[in-house]
């Protein structure tokens, strides 16, 4: 049964990179986001350049019966995940009451449900199947509250916690589940979460998504638990830690409202 790995979200940003930085390994890829003619494009240069196979699947991870039938397919096919990579996520900045809701339930619906559906549906097949690895994309944002992007915060921090617990649930069972918190990276996040990247585009926190897709896979190898690329940002991760809950909260807050536009 041929081994593959799947990513969501892999049309830019931490998706693309991993895919590539994978395809270089020799690994096999099923690509997954809704852009299909973008998905066509990278399969087509990676296999060009990597001679590997890559497949690719639309799906509107916020639409529950693409995702099903998603899952359907896979479970209906004989190629083994044996790496799932949930990168796909959304951002939105403002201040939450005044958000469109059906923006901040889809938000809910990629971030947190699909994800905890995918790890779920696959998961059990990689136990069938004798054991895995699963990687789950938070950001340094879970390790705090933020207002001016409180929902998207929050459902970072659902990604790490849950991850974090999956993995003692089945670190004994042949999955490795790590989870891979970033800091802010070079990509159309900001511009589709409606914030200005302002002052932290020259700040030494922000880092490439080659960047950070190398550190990864390098770490996945190595099965760490916790992936944080970078030393200012492991730093940013561990200051919540210390710092006075009502000091942490009014720092983010500040922050966060400097990206807002106007």
């Amino acid at each position: 049964m041929p081994h593959y790995v799947l990513i969501t979200g892999a049309s830019s940003g931490i998706g693309l990179a991993l895919a590539e930085a994978l395809a270089r390994r020799g690994r096999k890829l099923i690509l997954v986001a809704r852009q299909r003619d973008a998905l066509e494009s990278i399969a087509c240069e990676l296999t060009q350049r990597f001679g590997v196979e890559v497949l690719f699947r639309t799906c509107d991870l916020a639409e529950p019966i693409q995702l099903s039938g998603l899952l359907h397919e896979l479970e209906q096919s004989e190629r083994r995940i044996d790496l799932l990579v949930n990168n796909a996520g959304i951002g939105s900045g403002g201040a939450y009451l005044e958000q469109d809701w059906s923006r901040e339930k889809t938000l809910i619906e990629v971030n947190v449900l699909a994800l905890a559906r995918l790890c779920h549906a696959l998961g059990q097949h990689m136990l069938a199947n004798g054991g895995g690895q699963i990687l789950n994309v938070a950001s340094v944002a879970a390790f705090q509250p933020g207002a001016w992007m409180s929902n998207y915060y929050a459902s970072k921090a659902y990604v790490l916690h849950f991850s974090e617990g999956l993995r003692e649930e089945l670190g004994g069972r042949g999955i490795q589940v790590s989870v891979l918190c970033p800091g802010p990276i070079r990509t159309a996040f900001w511009r589709s979460a409606q914030l200005e990247i302002g002052h932290l585009s020259g700040s030494k926190l922000m880092m490439s998504a080659e960047e950070v897709a190398l550190y990864t896979v390098r770490a996945l190898e190595k099965n760490r638990a916790l992936i944080i690329p970078g030393w200012r940002n492991r730093l940013a991760a561990l200051g919540p830690r210390f710092a006075p809950r009502w000091l942490v909260r009014k720092l983010a807050a500040r922050i966060n409202r400097g990206l807002l536009p106007g």
